[in-house]
């Protein structure tokens, strides 16, 4: 029989690209991502022993790892700098974005433009998750999610456009 903590780092490896893409939705950045990434373990780890329905532990990750992304985003919104210190960027984050594909650039672009449920539900939507499981995911109805849906779509294409 495996250990809770066999069982977690199981779990932990066999949904890691969960982590990953919340974070690249929320986070530009590699060190913020990678910092989100070790918040969003340490959350998971935290409430993991009283996690009664393990059948459903992807949407249980998926609403972790959002929760935590928008928890942490809203803490950073709150830091006030007086002066504005141009980031240098990372060589490696530098040519990793020169690698992705432009027109993949473009979409992270305006999905990092959305608002924090907003750009929840479009991941949720492009990971092809049906509208039931986006409504408990995200904590909205059903019939809200379509709506959402169609104006992200819209607000989307706008922006792509420009």
């Amino acid at each position: 029989m495996k250990s809770l903590k066999e069982e977690f780092l199981e779990m932990l490896s066999d949904y890691q690209g969960i982590l990953h893409k919340v974070s690249l939705i929320y986070f530009k950045n590699n060190a913020d991502r990678e910092e989100n990434i070790q918040e969003i373990i340490y959350q998971l780890w935290k409430s993991y022993p009283g996690l009664k329905n393990k059948n459903s532990i992807g949407s249980w990750i998926y609403a972790v790892s959002i929760n935590t992304s928008i928890a942490r985003l809203k803490k950073q919104s709150r830091i006030e700098y007086t002066d504005k210190i141009p980031e240098i960027p990372d060589r490696a984050d530098f040519v990793r974005r020169i690698e992705l594909d432009e027109s993949l650039q473009s979409l992270l672009d305006a999905i990092h433009r959305l608002d924090e449920i907003n750009r929840s539900v479009i991941l949720l939507y492009l990971e092809e998750k049906s509208y039931d499981e986006i409504a408990e995911i995200i904590g909205i109805s059903k019939s809200n999610v379509g709506v959402r849906i169609n104006r992200i779509k819209e607000i989307l294409r706008k922006n792509l456009k420009k």
